[in-house]
């Protein structure tokens, strides 16, 4: 049966008033297209490989080329004994790698009745915080913890103004908040990664940087908040991802992703421009909506 309400969390792609009209969300198929059918006939192998006209085809072939060229140019500008071209890269403590695996813990996949997002835990109760495009409409929702646990979790209240959203989780065991850079700011350039269930994908992890700060956007699903200050990030972030954590390199949270901007009113896929509700400001939301105000 289709679902009634096709909205999967970040809600139709918003962004910036340059942008004409408001597009309205598409997501591509993810079947990969059909293998053509194998011929019977034989023919014997050519004298060399031949050309393709078939674009990611070119694109493969043009990657390990380069990659060739730049294992053979590192050998002639080195010393004579050849350097094997499996030997992994030196990785610091910090790297993404491990900052991933610290932060995966505490994000969640959110199943509301209109659709699916993203949060994470944020306080040492247990409580989550999300968008509150992703829950509108609903006073309870399905979580799911990325050790595949699902929990009921109560909506305490929501913010639209501030499209923030604050979940109560029937239990907290096992629950681990996320570190939050509250009382820091990033950097136009800084490393972060977008985490969260872009279409349905939980635990998904893509890379980028801050491309600016203090951006005015629209949150919520009709922007009736009026502008609000966002983050802007080049990180991949789809429908789906609305909710999650943007992270810095140091694994704390420093915004929740919550919308994207489109050049396509048909396709609502990321086209590297991506915005964030600035973690200081979602946390204050968060704490007016848990005192009742």
């Amino acid at each position: 049966m289709p679902d009634p309400h096709p909205h999967s969390g970040l809600g139709e792609p918003r962004g910036p008033s340059f942008l004409p009209g408001r597009p309205r969300e598409h997501t591509e198929p993810l079947t990969p297209p059909a293998s053509p059918p194998s011929h019977t006939t034989h023919r014997p192998p050519p004298t060399r490989p031949p050309r393709t006209h078939r674009p990611l085809a070119a694109a493969v072939l043009a990657a390990v080329l380069a990659g060739g060229l730049a294992g053979y140019a590192a050998g002639a500008l080195g010393d004579d004994d050849p350097v094997p071209a499996s030997a992994p890269a030196a990785r610091a403590p910090g790297d993404l790698q491990a900052v991933a695996a610290r932060v995966l813990p505490s994000v969640v996949s959110i199943r509301a009745d209109r659709g699916q997002g993203s949060g994470f835990v944020f306080d040492e109760r247990g409580r989550i915080l999300t968008n509150a495009h992703v829950v509108e409409g609903s006073s309870r929702v399905s979580v799911e913890l990325q050790d595949g646990r699902r929990l009921t979790a109560e909506v305490i209240g929501d913010d639209p103004a501030h499209d923030v959203a604050v979940l109560e989780p029937e239990t907290s065991r096992g629950l681990r908040a996320a570190d939050l850079a509250t009382g820091t700011r990033p950097a136009v350039g800084d490393t972060v990664l977008a985490i969260g269930s872009p279409l349905g994908l939980s635990g998904t992890v893509t890379s980028g940087i801050v491309s600016a700060l203090d951006r005015s956007v629209r949150l919520g699903e009709d922007g009736g908040g009026g502008p609000r200050r966002a983050l802007q990030t080049d990180a991949s972030i789809n429908p789906g991802n609305s909710g999650g954590p943007l992270v810095d390199d140091e694994g704390r949270v420093i915004g929740i992703n919550t919308a994207i901007a489109t050049l396509d009113q048909n396709r609502g896929g990321s086209i590297g421009i991506g915005f964030a509700i600035p973690v200081g400001d979602a946390v204050e939301a968060a704490r007016t909506i848990i005192d009742g105000g």
